[in-house]
C-alpha cells in the first residue's frame, strides 16, 4: 500500500477505470509546462462563476470548445492541440483496449490548491456518451467516485496521484463524481508545482466538431 488506498490498477465501476502511474516523470513534467503556458495568454486561470452566484474554488480554463456552466459555447479561443487529443485516444486505448473513434474537442484544465475542492456532479453537457479522460499532475488528492442516480452512496473514494489516469465511460458516463480533499505537499518536488493540476478531455458531439 501507497499512501491511503492501494495503488493498482483497478476497476472502480463498471465503464471505470483507474490506471496508477501511467504519465512518466517526463510526460507530467512536459503536462505542466504546457499548462502554464496556456495560462500565459490568450486564456488565464479563473475561478467560474455559477449560475446561482456561487463561485468554484477551483481555477478553471478550457481549450477547443469552450465550456461554461452547463453547456459547450460555439467558440473556440485557443484550439486543442492534436498531441493533447491523441493522448486522450492512447488513454481511452489503455483503459479499455481499443480507442474506438474517441476524437475529444475539448479540454478543461483545472488547477487546485489547497483549499479547493469539486462538489460531486455529473459531466452531463456533452451530447456524445464517449468517455470522459482525466489526467491527474501534482498533489494527490481524494477522488470520489459515485453512482448515477444522486449525489449519495453508494460512492468509492480513490487516491489520485501525479501521473494517474481515470477513465469513465458506459454504464459509468454519467456517474456522480468529486474531489472532497486536496492533500498538500505530496506531489514530486521533482515537478515543480504546488497544488494539483487536473486535464479532462471530452467529446462534446457538438457539430462542426474534429
Amino acid at each position: 500500500m501507497d499512501g491511503l488506498f492501494p495503488r493498482s490498477r483497478a476497476v472502480v465501476a463498471p465503464g471505470a477505470m483507474h490506471v496508477p502511474g501511467w504519465l512518466s516523470l517526463d510526460r507530467q513534467r512536459e503536462l505542466v509546462a504546457a499548462c502554464r503556458e496556456w495560462g500565459r495568454g490568450p486564456l488565464t486561470y479563473e475561478h467560474t462563476v455559477l449560475p446561482g452566484g456561487g463561485v468554484m474554488s477551483v481555477r478553471s480554463l478550457c481549450l477547443g470548445r469552450r465550456w461554461v456552466p452547463y453547456r459547450y459555447l460555439d467558440v473556440v479561443e485557443v484550439e486543442l492541440p492534436p498531441w493533447l487529443r491523441a493522448l486522450g485516444r492512447d488513454a481511452v486505448r489503455e483503459a479499455f483496449g481499443e480507442a474506438a473513434d474517441f476524437s475529444p474537442d475539448a479540454a478543461l484544465v483545472n488547477f487546485y490548491d489547497s483549499d479547493a475542492r469539486m462538489g460531486l456532479h455529473q459531466d452531463k453537457e456533452e451530447r456524445s456518451g464517449a468517455p470522459v479522460v482525466s489526467l491527474s499532475l501534482g498533489d494527490r488528492c481524494v477522488f470520489r467516485f459515485g453512482n448515477t442516480e444522486n449525489r449519495g452512496r453508494p460512492y468509492t473514494d480513490v487516491e489520485l496521484a501525479s501521473g494517474d489516469l481515470f477513465v469513465f465511460g458506459g454504464p459509468s458516463r454519467f456517474a456522480y463524481h468529486g474531489v472532497p480533499k486536496v492533500l498538500p505537499g505530496t506531489g514530486d518536488p521533482a515537478l515543480g508545482l504546488r497544488g494539483r493540476l487536473n486535464i479532462t478531455l471530452r467529446e462534446t458531439g457538438a457539430s462542426g466538431g474534429p
